[in-house]
């Protein structure tokens, strides 16, 4: 069987994020991506079965992990770099011949948890086993508990961040209810889309292009007091997503990579795991704080949108 695939650029064009973790987007993207096209192109491989061949790959990781011997670690840490290349491609396969599913998304996210899980637990017994150090026992704990935490405080950032659009919305259309209904745009979502934009011109830029394409669009913009509070981090960001990394430099990926590859190559799976869980805390720390700081200019906005409702309620009674 042999698809009509269109060429590398066009595959990675639809296949890859607009903004990745930059492990991806520097050492997996550039594998994964031509295997991609030839996987949609000559075979009939669907993603949920790459997704099976992930998490199986993880499994052996974790066998090879058990071991404790050095030259067994480093057969564990490119088995897991392979098993996350497989992992990728899944999602990438899926945008490219339209094959996903609300099951696959599923199976995906489920089978990266029990495979961080089972590796955790097979690296540090085969440590623990290894040296005789209990240390290793709570590290593993301590693997699972901060990879839950990633994922759980993504999740609950995405939430809130989805109530104060909607709160917004809500309030915008109450606001403006006896004049022409205006659309709304956020700042955040004009600045990703324009990636290539220079940082001083961005908050210029996305919003002249929002008013040339809707001209009646208010833009709304939580993130203010966060770009007051550090105006480097525009510059760094805008640097990034020049080169397709998002500015969360340490995520989940990142964390895992240290702790089963870095680690592991290198025959130090102690200090790897402690520096890597470090830096993933950190980074979490930082989007919370980002968090709070948006849901303050999410307040002044709500109360924005009040004060023009009360000042019109004024102007038409006068």
């Amino acid at each position: 069987m042999r698809r009509d695939i269109p060429d590398l650029a066009e595959v990675r064009r639809v296949t890859q994020k607009k903004r990745d973790a930059w492990w991806t987007v520097l050492l997996v993207d550039p594998v994964a991506t031509p295997l991609v096209r030839l996987t949609a192109k000559y075979t009939r491989i669907t993603p949920n079965q790459l997704t099976w061949g992930a998490f199986l790959l993880g499994l052996v990781s974790a066998a090879f992990f058990a071991l404790g011997d050095w030259r067994w670690l480093i057969a564990g840490a490119v088995l897991y770099h392979l098993s996350f290349i497989l992992d990728c491609m899944d999602g990438k396969v899926a945008r490219l011949t339209g094959q996903g599913s609300v099951f696959g998304a599923w199976l995906d996210f489920v089978f990266d948890r029990i495979r961080v899980a089972a590796c955790a637990v097979a690296l540090m017994a085969g440590q623990y086993h290894r040296t005789g150090d209990t240390l290793y026992i709570w590290l593993a704990a301590a693997i699972i508990g901060c990879d839950a935490l990633r994922y759980i405080n993504s999740l609950e950032t995405f939430k809130v961040r989805h109530t104060m659009r909607k709160q917004i919305k809500v309030r915008l259309r109450e606001a403006r209810r006896a004049e022409n209904e205006r659309e709304l745009a956020f700042m955040e979502d004009l600045l990703r889309e324009n990636p290539e934009a220079d940082i001083e011109q961005d908050l210029r830029t996305v919003t002249a292009e929002a008013v040339q394409t809707a001209p009646q669009a208010q833009v709304v913009d939580l993130h203010q007091e966060f770009r007051r509070r550090f105006p480097a981090y525009l510059r760094v960001r805008s640097f990034l997503l020049r080169h397709r990394v998002r500015p969360h430099l340490i995520s989940g990926i990142e964390f895992q990579m240290g702790v089963f590859m870095i680690g592991p190559l290198v025959d130090s799976v102690l200090p790897a795991t402690i520096v890597s869980g470090v830096l993933l805390l950190v980074f979490e720390l930082a989007i919370i704080y980002k968090l709070l700081l948006s849901t303050r200019d999410f307040t002044r906005t709500i109360d924005s949108f009040d004060r023009e409702t009360v000042a019109q309620t004024v102007t038409r009674a006068a």
